[in-house]
């Protein structure tokens, strides 16, 4: 996965949020803006995209994406109810049509048996109401980790979504 495939998604998902007359946000934690940084690399992503959040700390994604402290104790930040209650979150404060979030481990540490370096868990929520979560097993290094974290986010939107 290159450089070169993440830019031919993001045009894509462009080309689509365009054409449907629809705005998406993201909510983005161990991306750390890489996300949003994809989608506006495309020239006319003002027409679809307004704004995103980059909530590394469970404080930001409590303040900013109303993400309950109490899911965020029980479960902790990469999990399938925290990125469902970050994308809901980030769908409502944009007020956009498609909300997409993430949170893992990039690594190289903060890893563990039950959440090993490269678990990625991945949040959709749309305007009409539907809320999905994916988990992911990504190999390689940090910025291997990310980039296929980002690429996975954009190819889900794409497929599933738009």
């Amino acid at each position: 996965m290159s450089e070169i495939t993440l830019r031919k998604l993001s045009i894509s998902v462009g080309q689509k949020l365009k054409a449907n007359g629809q705005w998406i946000t993201c909510a983005e934690s161990c991306t750390g803006g890489g996300i949003a940084k994809a989608i506006t690399d495309i020239a006319g992503s003002s027409a679809y995209f307004d704004r995103g959040f980059v909530t590394y700390s469970n404080v930001a994604k409590h303040e900013l994406l109303g993400v309950k402290e109490a899911t965020l104790v029980a479960h902790g930040a990469v999990s399938e109810a925290v990125v469902c209650e970050m994308a809901v979150g980030a769908l409502h404060a944009a007020k956009a049509d498609l909300a997409l979030s993430v949170s893992g481990i990039a690594g190289p540490d903060g890893g563990s048996e039950e959440k090993p370096v490269g678990t990625v868990w991945f949040g959709f929520a749309e305007r009409a109401g539907r809320v999905q979560a994916y988990k992911m097993q990504f190999a390689g290094d940090r910025d291997a980790v990310r980039l296929q974290a980002t690429i996975f986010a954009l190819q889900t939107a794409l497929d599933d979504f738009l």
